[in-house]
């Protein structure tokens, strides 16, 4: 569904695939590639995406059938890094456990968590998807609701 969210969007925003590479400053088949799936798109570059169309990350993964009225441009790593620790603390399990929960290393979660690494969309996807937690809170990018439906 994340890729016909992205097709859905960005079409019903007037935007041809070539203008939006240009916006995220990729080739069109780079971001061709992100609307049919056969690459997920970068963290920094599905911000931007939903930055430029107005849209919730939550929208675009499927989380949600409407967009946040209001939400912050860009990623706030500092509150993303706290939010992510917050989650991990509150399920009571170690760094190590969360990294083997979204297959993943444990250096990768510590990273997240001290701020010098910011969530992968893979990552951000499972995390959102598995304990029903907002990714656009995660990312700092909206202060509630912090749970999905």
């Amino acid at each position: 569904m994340f890729d016909y969210r992205l097709k859905f969007v960005r079409e019903r925003n007037g935007i041809k695939q070539i203008e939006m590479a240009k916006e995220l400053g990729i080739n069109k088949s780079t971001y061709s590639n992100y609307e049919s799936e056969r690459n997920i798109i970068p963290i920094k570059h599905l911000i931007d995406f939903c930055d430029k169309c107005k849209v919730s990350v939550d929208y675009l993964f499927g989380f949600t059938n409407k967009s946040y009225s209001e939400f912050k441009k860009g990623i706030n790593v500092k509150i993303s890094s706290i939010r992510l620790k917050d989650l991990r603390e509150s399920l009571k399990i170690s760094q190590e456990a969360f990294a083997r929960v979204i297959k993943t290393k444990r250096s990768i979660i510590s990273g997240y968590e001290i701020g010098t690494q910011i969530i992968s969309t893979k990552n951000l996807f499972i995390i959102s998807q598995k304990y029903h937690i907002s990714a656009d809170y995660l990312l700092g990018k909206i202060d509630g609701p912090k749970y999905l439906k």
